[in-house]
């Protein structure tokens, strides 16, 4: 039966993936967005689509639909747009998932939200179960982006005891793949470029501070397989690799698969920026059955060549 999803930021990253495999198995998708990090060319391909539909709308601000589901994936995600607007990071968190927790509420809709593992802050307990209630600062330049996700959270539980809405939550790790904007300033993206174009890599840090990527593939798949749960399960639930790797480990890896002559240079670490990130996945794997398949090497392979073809473009 073909169901009538809603996917807040449909343009950026991660929704312009999970819109095309939404279509792909034969749903009708909503694609709503404000295009602040978001981009028409993510999903200009799915516009003739008959049952895909793109409205430009900000989830700060209410609106109507009827639909059966919903995909809360709206807010900027890279450090460098979530603190340009920090109140409006903020906002898009807490009044977003107000705003589609009420849709949810009047259509009896399944709601999903992507929440981060940036609500572990920088943790003292490695790696991240779920039941660990993290380390995050609420007056850092970080704390618009991972406040607003905790107190999303907090309005999804609510909601659904107060209301008995349906809920998933997914805390997503680390992800990258095509369609990422080259200059978000995440650091797989950051590294890809800076390879590409023969320029020196920037590492904050000693560089041995870690992260675990994971291919934006098995994201989706897991977000998917969540959302179809039946038996009550809510979340919040870790989607993410498991495999850890150093700051200057990806650097050497992207610079092997680029063949660049690019050096590494050193800056201070940011404010607040966690020295380790990596997910327990026990329950994604006995709940959803899921675990990430892609290596890192091949997915950084499809992620390059994505890049390469952006640059050439650029000229």
């Amino acid at each position: 039966m073909k169901k009538r999803i809603l996917v807040t930021g449909g343009a950026g990253f991660l929704g312009s993936h999970l819109c095309r495999r939404l279509l792909n198995e034969g749903n009708e998708v909503i694609c709503l967005d404000n295009f602040f990090t978001g981009a028409k060319e993510n999903i200009l391909d799915l516009v003739p689509h008959p049952y895909f539909e793109l409205v430009r709308h900000d989830v700060q601000e209410p609106i109507l639909l009827e639909v059966d589901e919903i995909y809360n994936l709206a807010c900027p995600a890279s450090p460098p747009y979530y603190q340009f607007d920090p109140v409006a990071t903020t906002r898009t968190s807490v009044l977003g998932a107000i705003n589609m927790l009420d849709i949810a509420r009047k259509c009896k809709a399944k709601i999903l939200q992507a929440s981060t593992s940036e609500v572990y802050g920088d943790p003292e307990v490695h790696p991240q179960p779920e039941s660990y209630r993290g380390n995050v600062s609420t007056t850092g330049i970080r704390a618009c982006y991972d406040e607003g996700k905790r107190c999303a959270e907090t309005l999804f539980f609510d909601y659904q005891r107060q209301y008995g809405v349906e809920i998933k939550i997914v805390r997503i790790f680390n992800t990258y793949g095509p369609y990422m904007n080259p200059y978000d300033g995440r650091v797989v993206s950051n590294f890809i470029v800076q390879s590409l174009k023969g320029e020196d890599i920037t590492i904050y840090g000693d560089g041995k501070q870690t992260r675990s990527f994971q291919y934006v593939d098995d994201l989706i798949e897991g977000m998917i397989r969540l959302m179809n749960t039946k038996d009550g399960f809510t979340g919040p639930v870790n989607i993410g690799n498991p495999n850890e790797f150093t700051m200057i480990e990806l650097a050497q890896k992207v610079i092997r698969l680029t063949d660049s002559k690019s050096k590494l240079i050193y800056m201070p670490l940011p404010e607040d920026d966690p020295l380790q990130r990596q997910p327990i996945i026990e329950l994604a794997k006995k709940e959803l059955d899921w675990e990430p398949i892609i290596k890192l090497e091949d997915g950084l392979k499809k992620t390059i060549e994505y890049f390469d073809k952006l640059i050439k473009k650029e000229g």
